[in-house]
């Protein structure tokens, strides 16, 4: 049995894909809020095709992806044929049934299914709904359909991320998927709370270019407006820090970040490595002065950093008060002493992929413990949700499978 989770009483129709909504919806379910991913077997969640799957094998299954499983994990899972008038009047009760309904298709594709804010609140009026895409629902370019990777490069994060005299390399991955989806799980939590003070639904619009991307870059909105300044790309450097970089250690492919921004901070890091000569030199004695002379002054750096391993200076650099941390691997954070300390990584046993580490919730209640399950088999709890949640009987169910809406 489920432990008593904060949302627990919450029903959400989830209809959204890929990453945004269902990553919004998945805090939900994972803190005790029923929530129903429905997908077609015509059309799946094309994140269930892209990996890493189980063992590298896909085995023409949809649901080896572990991308899709961590981003699904304690939902329920059903299929239905929105191309069928039977598949839409089970989502209109689905609709009925929750307090929230999410999607995040690009504007216009869920009125095609009378599932669009209008619909769904005529059918219940105190409903919460999002939507999330890549630039709003209105607009002059609201309908162009946006990947995650498009939505870093018109948010104007890719212009900050590389090296002055090369192209812009972006952050990794669709970065804006999983800033994103923090801020509408927030939203939609204080727009249940304004309904049940109000009786009044809420409609959420979330823009991913506004709420991933825009919203990161105040600094640099404050120097252009304010100081006519546009910032470039720095690499791994700093307006005020020197040494600022990623440095290489032993072994292969390790590397450590320093960062020294205080004279201080700069009398500490000398001790650290031992005072040699060219730490005298008055080039270096100052911050303007080893920012000038910073090309040389990495390459000082890194010859110290390359006789340790990464984790020994960042353990020299911290006792010294200087800011330091080992650039982690994937395998580095799933054994960081940290994370595992926290119970970030959750160990769930799914029916085809069998045992695996998922990343849990980034956040910690104080009175109430998540209790995670592993994400759902496409269309597994079809008769469950119908038959317990919308009150189909046994009959109505099989006539609808006949019907082939449960694809």
């Amino acid at each position: 049995m489920k432990k008593k989770g904060i949302f627990e009483g919450i029903k959400v129709a989830d209809f959204s894909w890929y990453a945004v909504g269902p990553l919004a919806a998945k805090h939900l379910a994972d803190f005790g809020a029923t929530v129903v991913r429905i997908e077609s077997t015509k059309r799946p969640d094309t994140l269930r095709l892209v990996g890493p799957f189980r063992d590298g094998k896909r085995l023409n299954s949809p649901n080896r992806c572990g991308y899709w499983n961590e981003m699904n994990s304690s939902k329920y899972g059903v299929t239905l044929d929105l191309t069928k008038p039977q598949g839409r009047e089970v989502a209109y009760r689905f609709v009925k049934w929750a307090d929230i309904v999410t999607e995040g298709y690009t504007p216009g594709v869920m009125a095609k299914f009378g599932l669009d804010y209008e619909a769904v609140r005529r059918i219940k009026p105190d409903i919460v709904m999002f939507s999330s895409s890549g630039q709003g629902q209105r607009g002059p370019h609201a309908q162009h359909p946006l990947f995650g990777h498009v939505v870093l490069a018109l948010s104007g994060l890719n212009h900050f991320v590389g090296w002055p005299d090369r192209a812009p390399v972006g952050p990794y991955g669709p970065w804006t998927d999983f800033f994103t989806p923090h801020i509408i799980a927030g939203i939609t939590i204080a727009a249940l709370d304004y309904r049940d003070r109000t009786g009044k639904g809420q409609y959420i619009d979330a823009a991913n270019v506004e709420a991933g991307g825009y919203g990161c870059l105040g600094s640099s909105f404050l120097d252009l407006t304010v100081n006519g300044r546009e910032q470039i790309r720095m690499g791994n450097r700093h307006p005020t820090a020197a040494p600022h970089a990623a440095y290489r250690c032993q072994g292969e492919e390790r590397w450590v970040d320093i960062s020294v921004f205080t004279d201080d901070e700069w009398t500490a890091f000398c001790k650290v490595i031992g005072e040699p000569e060219w730490t005298r030199e008055p080039r270096f004695a100052t911050l303007a002065g080893r920012k000038a002379n910073e090309d040389e002054l990495d390459c000082l750096v890194q010859e110290w950093t390359a006789n340790y391993s990464s984790e020994e200076v960042m353990v020299l650099m911290q006792s010294a008060g200087v800011a330091a941390g080992v650039v982690q691997n994937a395998k580095d954070l799933h054994e960081d002493a940290q994370l595992r300390a926290r119970g970030h990584f959750w160990w769930l046993d799914h029916p085809e992929t069998g045992l695996s580490s998922y990343s849990g919730a980034p956040f910690r209640l104080s009175k109430c413990e998540p209790d995670p399950s592993p994400a759902p088999c496409l269309g597994a709890h079809n008769e469950l949700a119908l038959r317990e949640w919308l009150g189909y009987t046994e009959a109505e169910i099989s006539e609808l499978a006949a019907a082939e809406v449960f694809q």
